[in-house]
C-alpha cells in the first residue's frame, strides 16, 4: 500500500512503528496480565505529537487527516489492542466531536488539552438497557435555570476512569425520540454527581479500562451543551462514521500483528526435518491470513480517503468496519492454530490478539448493525 500513502503519512507511521516496537511490544502482555492502564505510554505518545493526529493545529493537534490517523491506530493495534482501543476512543470519540460541533470557547477549554495529550477523552452513549437501540436511552438532562442536571447510567465506556473529559449523550426532550437527545461535556475530575461504579474485567483489552458510570444529580453549566439541544443523535451518526474507520484500522493492526507472529513462528518451527511454513496446510493458511489482512486494509484506507474528501462515508465506513473486524478475529484464530499448543499460552502473542479481536465485531456498532447500515445504503 505504500504507493498510495503520501510521504508525510509514511514518516508518521514509521516513527510510531519504531516507538511501538521499542516501548509497547516488550510490555504488551505484562500490561494485559496486570490489567493496568499504561499512562506512561500515552504520555510518550503525547511527546510524539500523535494524540491529536486529525485535529487542527490551531487546537493543538497535528493537522493530519483521517488516513494518517488510521495508520497510527493500525500501528498501535499491531502490538497492543488495548492501547489502540484507548487511543481510538480518545481521538475519534472524545476529541473529534468537540472540534466538529463545539464553540470556540469549548475547543479552547476542552479540545486543546485532548489534542496535546494533556488528558484523555471518552464518549458515553451505551446504557445497561440500550445498546444498539439508542432511542431507548434513559439518561436525562433537565434544564434548571442556567444549568443542566444529569441523571442516569452509562455502560461499557472506554477510558471513563482515566479521562479528563467525557462526552455524554442524554435525553433533553423525552417526547422527541432521537431528536430529543443532546450531548454534554462532563469533567469527571471536578463535576459532583459523577461516579465510576465498575471497571469491567474483560475477555481481552484489559489495559484499556471499560467502565460503568453513573450520574446522580450531576449539575453542569449550560455552556457544557455541545451544539444545540436535540442535535445529539445527528452528532452521534457523524461521529460513528469516523469511529468505525478507527475500529477498522485497529482491526487491521490486530490482524497484521497476529499474521506476523504466525509467519515468524512458521518460518522457525521445524517438524519432520523442515520449517512448518513449507507444508501446504500452513503455507495456505498464512496466505489466506495475509489476503484477509490486505483486503481489510484496502477497504479501511478507501473509507479514510473518502472521509478526507468530505464525501458521504456511511457505506464505506460500515463496510470497512464489518470486513476488518471479522478479518481480525479470523486471522487471530488462525494464528493460534499455526502455533498449536504454544498459541494457547500467554508466552506467545496470538492468544492476546484473538481475545482482543472479538470486541472489534461488537464495539461501535455490532456486525449485525453494520449489515443493517450497508443494506440501507444499498436500498435494501
Amino acid at each position: 500500500m505504500d504507493f498510495e500513502v503520501p510521504a508525510e503519512h509514511r514518516m508518521i507511521r514509521d516513527s510510531v512503528r519504531e516507538f511501538c516496537e521499542a516501548e509497547i511490544a516488550p510490555v504488551a502482555q505484562e500490561l494485559e496480565d496486570e490489567h493496568r492502564f499504561p499512562a506512561e505510554i500515552f504520555d510518550a505518545l503525547a511527546d510524539l505529537d500523535v494524540m491529536g493526529v486529525p485535529v487542527a493545529e490551531a487546537y493543538g493537534g497535528l493537522g493530519g487527516d483521517q488516513l494518517m490517523y488510521a495508520l497510527v491506530t493500525e500501528e498501535l493495534g499491531r502490538v497492543s489492542g488495548g492501547i489502540g482501543l484507548s487511543y481510538a476512543a480518545h481521538v475519534s470519540l472524545g476529541a473529534k466531536p468537540i472540534e466538529a460541533f463545539g464553540t470556540e470557547a469549548q475547543k479552547e477549554r476542552w479540545l486543546e488539552p485532548l489534542a496535546s495529550g494533556e488528558h484523555l477523552g471518552a464518549w458515553a452513549l451505551t446504557e445497561p438497557g440500550s445498546g444498539s437501540d439508542a432511542s431507548s436511552m434513559e439518561t436525562t438532562a433537565e434544564r434548571d435555570g442556567d444549568a443542566y442536571v444529569l441523571d442516569g447510567t452509562k455502560q461499557f465506556i472506554t477510558n471513563a476512569s482515566v479521562a479528563g473529559s467525557i462526552l455524554v449523550k442524554a435525553v433533553t426532550d423525552p417526547d422527541a425520540g432521537y431528536d430529543g437527545i443532546s450531548t454534554f461535556i462532563v469533567d469527571p475530575r471536578e463535576d459532583d454527581g459523577f461516579e465510576v461504579t465498575t471497571v469491567w474485567e474483560k475477555m481481552g483489552l484489559n489495559c484499556s479500562p471499560t467502565c460503568e458510570i453513573r450520574f446522580d444529580d450531576c449539575r453542569l453549566p449550560a455552556d457544557r451543551l455541545l451544539g444545540e439541544e436535540g442535535e445529539g443523535w445527528t452528532q452521534t451518526k457523524e461521529t460513528l462514521n469516523g469511529g468505525r474507520i478507527s475500529i477498522a484500522a485497529l482491526s487491521v493492526g490486530l490482524a497484521q500483528g497476529a499474521f506476523e507472529h504466525a509467519r515468524d513462528y512458521a518460518l522457525e518451527r521445524e517438524q519432520f526435518g523442515q520449517p512448518i511454513s513449507k507444508f501446504d496446510a500452513i503455507r495456505d493458511k498464512l496466505v489466506d491470513m495475509h489476503r484477509k489482512t490486505e483486503r481489510a486494509r484496502l477497504l479501511t484506507h478507501r473509507a479514510a480517503a473518502t472521509y478526507d474528501r468530505g464525501a458521504d462515508v456511511t457505506r464505506e465506513s460500515a463496510l470497512a468496519k464489518l470486513d476488518a473486524s471479522e478479518a481480525a478475529r479470523e486471522v487471530a484464530e488462525d494464528a493460534v492454530q499455526v502455533l498449536g499448543g504454544y498459541g494457547y499460552t500467554t508466552d506467545f502473542a496470538p492468544q492476546r490478539f484473538y481475545r482482543d479481536a472479538k470486541l472489534m465485531e461488537i464495539g461501535e456498532g455490532t456486525s449485525e448493525i453494520q449489515h443493517l447500515i450497508i443494506g440501507r445504503e444499498l436500498g435494501l
